[in-house]
């Protein structure tokens, strides 16, 4: 079994419809990806994106606010309500920009503290975007006590000292199909050292299609080719890399392990 820990369902171009996100999701259940986290990164998108995955089971959802997309505005209320939903099961994707965003900096740390706050409050993990900022991330993360809930750094392309300061606070760290990319020398160094109880595996689908689906829209069914090729960097077998980032997947989102349980 493997979980595609970090997509966006719709935003699939491949994908307009039911019938199309249907075949999307048959494929990826040919590759063994028996279940997705489909993220919110707009508040104004949440009821569309959960409508439209309203009929997979397998679907879990997060609620929040990208810190790209933090002009078009964060009502916190809407965010818990929004979380209040069974199927929601982590906080985000919130985080720090400053590589795309510098000149929201302000905002984007006004509505990461929101959501930290709202995670601790919630009790659900946070899910962590974060680039070129990686001192104000670990510091929010510190004083907004989000060690309380945990949560993920997805997508992660810092250096090891971030990826082990996130670690010590309780977080995961969520590889994508980057690592596969040709100049991610330092990325691989860093997953190489990543304990096997702290590593998630991720799409991020639509973007950052895996070699060797390199210029394709990327779709969760590709997770498969990021799993091969991480047990691969470190020596470890396809199965038991799948085994072993499944059981972080529910020990990190535990209202997703409640929810299969039933």
């Amino acid at each position: 079994m493997l979980i595609d820990s970090h997509c966006h369902l719709d935003r699939l171009k491949a994908a307009p419809d039911l019938a199309s996100l249907q075949t999307i999701m048959d494929n990826a259940k040919a590759q063994g990806v028996d279940y997705l986290l489909c993220v919110n990164v707009r508040q104004q998108g949440f009821e569309a994106m959960r409508d439209k995955v309203a009929s997979f089971e397998n679907v879990f959802l997060s609620s929040g606010v990208h810190p790209l997309d933090v002009q078009e505005g964060l009502n916190i209320d809407d965010i818990k309500r929004f979380a209040s939903d069974p199927r929601v099961v982590a906080i985000g994707e919130t985080g720090l920009d400053y590589f795309y965003s510098n000149d929201t900096k302000a905002l984007q740390q006004s509505c990461f503290e929101q959501q930290i706050a709202l995670a601790v409050d919630v009790n659900k993990p946070l899910i962590v975007h974060t680039r070129d900022a990686r001192e104000d991330t670990i510091n929010m993360l510190k004083s907004g006590h989000a060690d309380k809930v945990g949560g993920v750094l997805h997508c992660f392309t810092e250096n090891w000292e971030m990826a082990k300061a996130a670690i010590d606070l309780g977080f995961y760290i969520s590889v994508s199909g980057i690592v596969t990319f040709k100049n991610a020398g330092e990325l691989r160094s860093v997953i190489r050292k990543v304990p096997k109880d702290r590593l998630l595996v991720e799409t991020d689908s639509p973007y950052l299609a895996p070699v060797p689906h390199r210029g394709q829209e990327n779709q969760p069914a590709y997770v498969r080719d990021v799993a091969q090729f991480v047990a691969e960097l470190r020596g470890e077998t396809f199965d038991d890399l799948a085994q072993y980032t499944t059981d972080n997947f529910f020990n990190l989102f535990k209202d997703a392990a409640k929810l299969i349980a039933r």
